[in-house]
């Protein structure tokens, strides 16, 4: 395949830890120039445990001044170590460093694996805060210890600006996704705080007049997930805490969360994406560490969708196909049957990249 001549983007790849890791690198042998198609140029971070211990964090500032330079992130899983006063989860960092304010989190059929929850046919967006609210709060403990008087407490916060950009970007989501935007945070009980939300949500609603709108209690919203048969895709705004509750259910609808993508988005003033970085929602799988069985087809979405990213961001429409071609092989590849164990076949993680490059070279 020939490859397309343009100017050439720069993904800052975030090295990670154990079976993490070697999926980022299963899945960049699928995303090599010669096999997609267009110049792509890596610079690797290290964000190892190692690495993080060593520096003090210093790495991870590093990879996230890299990505506000590029634009462009893709993050292996890392360790986020027990000690209260140790490096913690690169993840905060990260988003503090670029600016996140959004993470979009896809649950999406997987051909040929049959989904945990009847009539879930469209896909389904969570589009959740990424800073504020429970994560990173003050907290503490009054009384006495373990006596019936003690009291916990937690102050969470959150701003306007990122309700702004989670409630603008579900509903040019739902645009571009012929989808409706559903759910919302619990704002009758917390009028004030989970109130925000709520109205930025129907403001959006005001300047996207062409998308269905259906505003519901988080609650509700949970339980219409297992008992009603959407017709289109489905995107749901949410609170940090919701959200990140939210998605995990959403990805076990679809029978495995080693079937979708997470994707960090900081916006800019005009709410399109500046920085993205896109990574598998699994963890390290430290069980399945050097055994060449776990399934990298999150690892390799994630990929799919970055280059759809960088598309935006550079009116490249070339990345854009080639980011589509990656999606395509990955899960033409799972419709065929050549699938990990978790999803019921016998491939191993390499031959199923394998395939996935086979399928992008025969194109």
């Amino acid at each position: 395949m020939a490859v397309v001549s343009t100017s050439t983007p720069t993904i800052v790849v975030a090295d990670g830890d154990e079976t993490g890791q070697e999926l980022l690198l299963e899945a960049l042998r699928a995303m090599r120039p010669e096999v997609l198609g267009v110049d792509l140029e890596f610079r690797h971070v290290d964000l190892s445990l190692e690495a993080r211990r060593r520096s003090n964090n210093d790495v991870v500032r590093e990879a996230a001044a890299a990505m506000n330079e590029s634009g462009l992130g893709l993050k292996a899983a890392t360790i986020t170590p027990p000690e209260r006063d140790g490096v913690g989860s690169p993840n905060r960092l990260l988003r503090e460093g670029i600016g996140g304010s959004v993470i979009v989190r896809t649950g999406r059929r997987i051909p040929g694996v049959s989904p945990a929850v009847g009539g879930v046919h469209h896909p389904i967006m969570v589009i959740r805060m990424a800073v504020g609210d429970a994560y990173g709060a003050d907290e503490g403990r009054e009384g006495e210890e373990g006596s019936s008087s003690e009291v916990a407490w937690r102050t969470e916060r959150i701003d306007r600006t990122t309700c702004r950009s989670v409630a603008e970007f579900s509903f040019v989501a739902a645009e571009l996704n012929n989808g409706l935007v559903y759910g919302g945070p619990k704002w009758t009980v917390s009028p004030t705080y989970e109130g925000m939300l709520k109205e930025e949500l129907d403001a959006a609603a005001a300047r996207h007049p062409g998308v269905i709108y259906r505003p519901v209690l988080v609650d509700a919203a949970y339980a219409g997930l297992m008992t009603e048969n959407f017709d289109r895709t489905v995107v749901m705004p949410a609170l940090n805490r919701d959200g990140d509750v939210l998605s995990d259910l959403v990805l076990a609808m679809f029978g495995s969360i080693a079937g979708a993508e997470s994707v960090l988005l900081s916006l800019d003033d005009a709410l399109q994406p500046r920085v993205a970085m896109a990574e598998a929602p699994h963890g390290t799988a430290p069980s399945l560490q050097g055994k060449n069985v776990a399934n990298p087809m999150a690892m390799l979405l994630a990929g799919a969708a970055l280059l759809n990213y960088a598309s935006v961001q550079r009116h490249a429409p070339e990345l854009q196909a080639a980011g589509q071609r990656l999606r395509e092989a990955t899960l033409a590849g799972a419709a065929e049957g050549v699938r990990t164990f978790d999803l019921g076949g016998e491939a191993r993680t390499s031959e199923v990249v394998d395939d996935v490059i086979a399928r992008l070279r025969s194109r």
